[in-house]
């Protein structure tokens, strides 16, 4: 979904009217963000949780969680990227 949202909003940048792209590169990189703070907090919810259930697991868990964070976080890169591809 974001890539066609990411599609239409350079379309509109190509056609010459470069508020409306810009206003459309805005959403997009505040929905990615957005994204990427509720994927960032589930793992972290995740993570508590199951180092409270187990806690002799602390240390393969904190290093599972830091992996998909930043994952996470390069996905977010990417998107922003993307968005500034055009401008």
């Amino acid at each position: 979904m974001l890539h066609a949202f990411l599609a239409a909003v350079q379309d509109t940048a190509a056609a010459g009217t470069p508020g409306l792209g810009l206003i459309g590169a805005g959403l997009a990189i505040g929905l990615t963000v957005i994204g990427a703070g509720m994927g960032i907090g589930r793992i972290g919810e995740g993570a508590v949780q199951g180092i409270a259930r187990q806690p002799e697991a602390a240390a393969n868990i904190q290093t599972a969680a830091i992996i998909l964070a930043a994952l996470i976080e390069g996905a977010a890169l990417f998107g922003l990227g993307l968005t500034f591809l055009k401008f």
